[in-house]
């Protein structure tokens, strides 16, 4: 079993925490420290974005953050040896990279599968590698026992639904709104009725991520997800820290809120 279904599977019914932040922001030295002190607050999983010029979902705050860590000199290996890094004093929280497909592509498939095994990731999140362009990506994932996540949007048909679930592995992503991360609010109904029907095509847990901001976003989409992703609103406060110390301090009073709220359900 996966590091990720022996997490989600732990948790036994508990609403799954999965905070994102970008590697190398908001300077590369505290990328693997906040890696941990998310551990301590409360992450059941941690999704690390891989800094890319043109990350076409995500909104200006991440958009910020990546060009800033492209800037600190941060690509997709110096993300792979940060989790290395992390591996060295945690082998038990799985960690999702999520990024774009054209570094990978400049790596190569077989090469980049193999160093993020090495390094200890568990999955890849790639927003814009579709199932049906991913068989041979997939192919070398799946045959290094690696996950690769896919997004169901709003606007997804049930029967592209259908043959998203098919593929998708680790979990589900249902991006909540239409546009990029943190652009909107949440429309709860919404986000439950679409969540609801993604359960029809697949048994995996569901996670919800995309316009949540707090703890009270976090529990209104948690009645209905699995898990709940939580990004910009924490780059955001991230951005402002000029040191190690005020990073951690802002990871815990972002995060343990949250947590504490997940935890009350």
């Amino acid at each position: 079993m996966s590091l990720i279904k022996n997490r989600l599977a732990e948790l036994n019914g508990r609403k799954a925490l999965v905070p994102f932040i970008t590697a190398g922001h908001p300077k590369p030295e505290f990328t693997v420290p906040l890696m941990h002190e998310l551990v301590a607050q409360g992450a059941d999983i941690i999704e690390l974005g891989m800094p890319f010029s043109d990350p076409m979902a995500d909104g200006p705050v991440i958009q910020q953050s990546s060009e800033q860590a492209i800037a600190n000199g941060v690509g997709i290996e110096q993300t792979i040896d940060m989790v290395k890094a992390f591996r060295a004093d945690n082998q038990h929280t799985p960690v999702v990279l999520m990024g774009y497909l054209n570094p990978v592509e400049c790596m190569g498939h077989q090469v980049f599968v193999s160093q993020a095994k090495t390094a200890g990731v568990d999955a890849l999140l790639l927003v814009d590698s579709p199932p049906e362009e991913s068989d041979d990506l997939l192919q070398h994932l799946r045959s290094n026992d690696l996950e690769q996540i896919f997004l169901i949007a709003p606007t997804t048909t049930e029967k592209r639904k259908h043959m998203i679930c098919e593929h998708a592995s680790g979990f589900v992503y249902y991006v909540a709104l239409k546009g990029v991360t943190g652009s909107a609010d949440l429309d709860t109904a919404a986000v439950a009725n679409d969540v609801a029907s993604i359960r029809q095509h697949t048994d995996l847990p569901v996670a919800v991520g995309f316009g949540v901001k707090d703890a009270q976003s976090a529990v209104a989409v948690a009645g209905a997800a699995d898990a709940v992703v939580i990004g910009s609103a924490l780059v955001s406060l991230l951005n402002e820290c000029s040191d190690l110390s005020s990073a951690k301090r802002a990871t815990e009073d972002f995060i343990k809120p949250i947590r504490e709220a997940l935890n009350s359900l």
